[in-house]
């Protein structure tokens, strides 16, 4: 099995334990980029969207979209300790990602 796979594998088992912990805490979401197809011409080609390794989500609470990283604070501190990079550390708080060679 490749490291890819792996790793792939390792994030799409991870993902449901973050989305309970975001509904427990009382907030809400949607699904936004997931997979991003390299033939697209927007975001960074060498984005971890690219390799299935990475999500943006759209977090709601009381029906109001929260969009600053200061919002989705709590929830990607969360998700770090379970082992994943949250985008909220370079300016981009709805990025969930797993790193992989060197890519966070």
């Amino acid at each position: 099995m490749s490291d890819l796979l792996m790793r792939q594998q390792e994030f799409a088992a991870m993902l449901p334990t973050l989305l309970q912990f975001i509904i427990d805490n009382g907030y809400q979401y949607t699904l936004g980029d997931a997979y991003r197809d390299k033939r697209c011409p927007y975001g960074n080609r060498r984005s971890l969207h690219n390799e299935r390794l990475a999500i943006d989500l759209n977090l709601f609470k009381d029906g109001r979209f929260l969009q600053s990283s200061e919002d989705h604070k709590i929830i990607g501190e969360y998700w770090e300790s379970l082992g994943g990079s949250w985008g909220g550390r370079f300016n981009d708080g709805n990025h969930y990602s797993l790193s992989f060679n060197g890519m966070k």
